[in-house]
């Protein structure tokens, strides 16, 4: 029950899950991976070993302590023209979806938070961390091993150099 658009090449070992909705010239390198409901638009590319629609990190703790599961159903959507490098992983949302905006390219070891946002032509560069919520604006730069707190709001243009850390929201046009 996927759908996928003409003009894709897919590579050994791409997994697709059911449900998904792929556009046209979509290309994935092998071992990506494609989980069940999520979309993605045309020219999407996929290095090898990405992940899209993992479940995002949900859960709660009993009455015991232990941590139990909360379903992650929400997609992940990928608009035209995004570029997901190795081993970077988008996950889905336990409520509504995670979407990367129309020509985001997403580096090596990138980590995208359930029910996160990124905008249009956003860099998200090697070893970034997006927490769960986190809602990222168009053209973004976030240098390698950028870490952003849950359910913060960064805004359009924002530039945040290696290893920054950022726990609170930023403003458009923040270095």
């Amino acid at each position: 029950e996927a759908e996928i658009g003409d003009d894709c090449v897919l590579l050994p070992h791409v997994v697709i899950y059911r449900g998904a909705r792929i556009g046209r010239h979509f290309f994935a390198h092998a071992h990506a991976v494609v989980r069940e409901y999520c979309h993605l638009g045309d020219n999407v590319v996929l290095q090898n070993g990405a992940v899209i629609g993992s479940d995002g990190f949900g859960f709660a703790q009993d009455g015991e302590g232990r941590w139990r599961k909360i379903v992650q159903s929400g997609p992940a959507v990928l608009e035209d023209e995004v570029e997901v490098q190795a081993n970077a992983c988008v996950d889905r949302a336990s409520v509504g979806e995670s979407r990367i905006g129309r020509g985001a390219k997403i580096d090596n070891l990138v980590q995208v938070g359930h029910g996160s946002a990124v905008g249009e032509n956003t860099l998200l560069c090697a070893q970034v961390g997006l927490a769960g919520s986190t809602r990222v604006g168009a053209k973004v730069i976030l240098a390698g091993q950028v870490g952003v707190a849950g359910h913060c709001r960064l805004g359009d243009g924002v530039i945040a150099t290696a290893q920054s850390g950022i726990p609170n929201d930023a403003a458009a046009g923040a270095v």
